[in-house]
């Protein structure tokens, strides 16, 4: 029997073993599934959309690009698409957020069921663009694009009781604001899932969650360079920036929503934007707190804010109420029309005498003493360019002693001589050769440069006008007893 023993005492040794395997191998297999499980269950959720409200020009596409990654400009119609990529470094999970960016004219909101269903609606974040570039358009962007989701949210077919659920997840997500901690991740990490553990939750007042849309809401103003502008060219103050501010974040407690200025020019609260996004939609820890020292560089958090908080705004408002009309304080200046946009090109100078012509020849003629006897004196009005001073002035006219004004002449005679001589300049230049040098009757040779170009006759009336001022010099210098140069010519 020994033998037998000692044969059987292996075997049960062996079989000890094997056992043992067995259980450290069902151990391992146990904690490779339990570990997958829980990957499983903590991986980033697919299937999450942010819906992105504002009016065209507000700059939402170029916004969501600049999320993205991508250095475009490309805009489309209707509704929209891109996506964000979404990282979780401590698993080493990505994942894809959908963007739907609906266009500014209301005509396309029946797009917004292709986005948002019934069974999408909890997966939802809206966000509500605004133009800080153009306030005094803000409120009513944000109430027009409020109601059209609000609608689009009525009509979906989603149970009460489902709808009620929604909205006590804002609520409370709104009561248990808590300050960040002030350590700062260098990357997006998910927050750990805390246990039971109620918090002190506050009651919520008067004029929060009067809208509550069962989503969360965010408000991004854009453009937040602009305010320099604003301040600049249409008189901007403080006390404006302090009103627009206090009715953005009015209009957020009733929604519930968080708010943040941004720009993409200066890319200012850009990566904040995105952390902020996918704390919301993700559950990824945040660590930055409010901001409201810079006008231009605004962050408030949904649930931080209250109506005592918005009250210390009001103190800064000196010319106006807190209740006052949007409208009646931020107001779209006047279009200033800018001499630069248009260039006025100046007429040509000849275009212009010729139209001086013609209107002096449609004039009816003045009977004077110069325009009976201006048929025997046309060579007095005979036109000649007018000599630089100081230069003789070479002429083949007859009457060109009496054009020189004499020392003993008065000069009120000699500068209406001087000006007469300068028009007729102006009026012999390109339009037709004055007489020929040995011509007595230079009007002759006007009105034939004249019908070469087409143009009627028309400078009987000046010409007798002229004569008139030459005769009127004349009878000035006989008065004078000075001798007339006509004879001696």
């Amino acid at each position: 029997m020994a033998p037998v023993l000692e044969k059987q005492l292996p075997g049960a040794a062996g079989s000890g073993d094997n056992n043992n395997e067995d259980e450290e191998g069902q151990n391992l297999w146990s904690s490779i599934l339990s570990e997958v499980s829980t990957r499983s269950s903590s991986k980033l959720p697919s299937g999450k959309n942010i819906l992105v409200f504002g009016e065209d020009g507000s700059g939402k596409t170029t916004l969501m690009a600049k999320l993205q990654g991508a250095e475009h400009n490309k805009k489309g119609r209707g509704l929209e698409y891109l996506y964000l990529n979404v990282h979780d470094e401590d698993r080493d999970d990505l994942s894809r957020c959908n963007v739907w960016i609906l266009d500014g004219d209301l005509y396309h909101k029946g797009l917004l069921k292709f986005a948002v269903t019934a069974k999408s609606l909890p997966d939802c974040l809206a966000v509500f663009v605004a133009d800080m570039s153009r306030p005094w358009t803000i409120m009513e962007s944000l109430q027009k694009w409020a109601s059209v989701l609000r609608d689009h949210v009525d009509k979906l077919k989603i149970s009460p009781e489902d709808m009620r659920e929604m909205e006590k997840r804002m609520v409370k997500a709104f009561q248990e604001y808590t300050e960040p901690e002030d350590a700062i991740p260098s990357s997006p990490r998910r927050a750990p899932t805390s246990g039971e553990d109620e918090a002190i939750v506050l009651p919520l007042g008067d004029n929060v969650l009067t809208h509550n849309l069962g989503i969360p809401v965010l408000i991004v103003c854009t453009k937040c360079d602009a305010v320099s502008v604003l301040e600049k060219e249409h008189d901007f103050r403080e006390e404006h920036f302090d009103f627009i501010q206090s009715y953005i974040r009015r209009f957020c407690l009733q929604y519930g929503a968080g708010l943040i200025y941004t720009s993409v020019k200066e890319e200012k609260n850009l990566d904040l934007l995105y952390k902020y996004i996918v704390h919301k939609m993700y559950d990824f820890q945040f660590v930055t707190p409010a901001l409201v020292v810079e006008k231009d560089a605004v962050f408030i958090p949904s649930g931080w804010d209250n109506e005592k908080k918005i009250g210390i705004l009001h103190e800064n408002l000196t010319t106006i109420r807190p209740e006052d009309p949007f409208e009646d304080f931020v107001t779209k200046p006047p279009v200033r029309k800018l001499v630069h946009d248009k260039e006025i090109n100046a007429e040509d100078e000849q275009v212009f005498l010729m139209k001086q012509q013609s209107l002096l020849a449609k004039q009816p003629a003045t009977p004077t003493r110069g325009a009976t006897e201006s048929p025997g004196r046309t060579t007095s009005g005979s036109p000649r360019p007018a000599g630089r001073a100081g230069q003789p002035t070479i002429t083949s006219s007859p009457m060109a002693a009496v054009k020189k004004p004499d020392p003993n002449m008065k000069a009120g005679a000699a500068n209406e001589g001087v000006l007469a001589n300068f028009f007729n300049s102006l009026l012999s230049k390109k339009t037709g050769a004055p007489g020929s040098p040995g011509s007595g009757a230079v009007g002759a040779g006007v009105q034939g440069s004249a019908k070469k170009t087409g143009q009627k006759p028309g400078l009987t009336d000046v010409q007798a006008e002229l004569d008139r001022m030459t005769r009127k010099q004349d009878s000035m210098v006989s008065a004078n007893n000075i001798p007339q140069t006509e004879n001696e010519a």
